[in-house]
């Protein structure tokens, strides 16, 4: 999701049939209720700091052509989709390179006492300048930098979720005592990047610790990814690419120490659904060729590589120099190259893959034809599962719901009713203990 003018598909406002009110809260509302007719997990939320401006320097044709250029902050956005559903899980990104610790700590406490234990955190490292520069800073932090400081963040939030034990809260109304300040525990972490004391203003969450939603595409990204992620969205641009993708992270997980199989896989596709074939291959022509202005699919892959590709030629190569140099999502261009066998790759092709509909793999047809794609993926180990991107709102999931939901859950691959009362049991993940508990409590 976007809380924005368009989905992760920069044409969607274009769509004849998009809803045209994402200012107003009941838009996000509708959403979230159509998902969770549709028994969904989670509803989350991507988010970016800056507008698109790295393209020629200036957020001019993201304004002019609608790429992105609005970003609205997911704590209101949020709260409202948690008070028009009662399941659905309801994730945030937010950036652990201008953030404070505590200050995300709180917010997905918060979120996720409000909500009744559906909170998730999608864990990103800002990519690129211009967001240094909204935080006054002039270049952004070095491709590892970002995540040895990014471990260091997420230590410290999971251990401010954790400073409340579970049973610290008293609340004996005849003798006075509101909680047990032998369960509440100030963290005092002391690192290169942060220091931090602590404990946390927010009683321990419902789920103990929100899921972690990580996306790094790298090979620094996987190893962060690995340590710390409970779902996993990948960006894999073929079933052959996340085949080798969903084998060597997993294995990643286990040298970790973590089980493997409690980790999903979760790669974005997009499904253009149908009555007919026929009208499921009209609508994605139409979302391949009439709605996405190049210059809008320039800007948003200036903007994931933090890298100004205003002076190229769209017939220039993408050297293997070029990919060193990137300083953003790297690991989503090596996937692009990978999937074309690792040949010459120029700009217009990558433009293409990275920015328009092509970020992950295409479902095109009936119902009962996507629920075979998605069957066929699932089924071959490619992925535990799918996050699903619109190509426009609402009417991509409302189709999705109406669609391939009923042929999925005929097929058993698709639950008929949420069984959980958090997300992590409707995800089918173990709540952690407290790391102050004492062992066995």
């Amino acid at each position: 999701m976007q809380a924005s003018n368009v989905s992760v598909y920069s044409g969607s406002w274009r769509y004849p049939n998009s809803a045209p009110d994402f200012l107003d809260l009941r838009y996000y509302q509708r959403i979230a209720r159509t998902l969770e007719d549709g028994t969904f997990d989670l509803m989350f939320f991507d988010d970016r700091l800056a507008m698109p401006s790295i393209y020629g320097g200036s957020p001019d044709d993201a304004v002019r052509y609608g790429a992105r250029p609005v970003k609205m902050d997911l704590t209101a956005v949020l709260g409202a989709a948690a008070a028009a559903t009662s399941h659905l899980g309801l994730g945030a990104t937010y950036s652990t390179t201008y953030y404070p610790p505590f200050h995300v700590a709180r917010t997905f406490a918060t979120l996720d006492h409000l909500s009744g234990g559906r909170a998730a955190w999608n864990v990103v490292t800002s990519v690129n300048d211009a967001e240094a520069r909204n935080f006054g800073v002039e270049q952004h932090l070095g491709h590892d930098e970002r995540y040895d400081r990014a471990e260091e963040f997420i230590e410290i939030v999971t251990q401010l979720w954790d400073s409340w034990e579970d049973d610290a809260l008293v609340l004996d109304r005849a003798a006075g005592i509101f909680a047990d300040p032998a369960k509440v525990h100030e963290i005092n972490y002391q690192g290169k990047y942060f220091n931090v004391r602590g404990p946390l203003t927010v009683p321990r969450p419902p789920q103990g610790r929100p899921p972690i939603i990580q996306a790094g595409q790298s090979g620094r990204g996987q190893r962060f990814a690995a340590r710390w992620a409970d779902l996993i969205f990948t960006a894999d641009p073929s079933q052959a690419v996340a085949l080798e993708h969903y084998k060597a992270q997993k294995e990643q997980i286990t040298a970790e120490g973590r089980d493997a199989a409690a980790v999903r896989m979760l790669p974005m596709v997009y499904a253009v659904v149908g009555e007919t074939e026929a009208i499921a291959r009209e609508k994605e022509n139409i979302f391949l060729n009439e709605l996405v202005h190049p210059l809008a699919s320039l800007t948003l892959l200036s903007e994931l590589t933090n890298h100004d590709f205003s002076g190229y030629s769209l017939d220039d190569e993408i050297t293997d120099e070029l990919i060193a140099s990137i300083s953003g999502i790297r690991g989503l261009v090596q996937g692009v190259k990978r999937h074309l066998g690792g040949g010459k790759l120029t700009l217009r092709t990558l433009a293409s893959h990275r920015a328009s509909l092509l970020q992950g793999p295409r479902f095109v047809g009936t119902g009962e034809q996507i629920a075979d794609q998605m069957q066929e993926w699932f089924e071959s180990r490619s992925c535990d599962g799918f996050v699903l991107a619109a190509t426009h709102f609402p009417g991509a999931f409302e189709d999705f719901v109406r669609m391939v939901v009923p042929e999925l859950r005929r097929r058993g691959l698709m639950r008929s009713s949420y069984t959980g009362s958090t997300l992590r049991e409707n995800l089918g993940l173990a709540r952690p203990a407290s790391s102050f508990a004492a062992p066995g409590a």
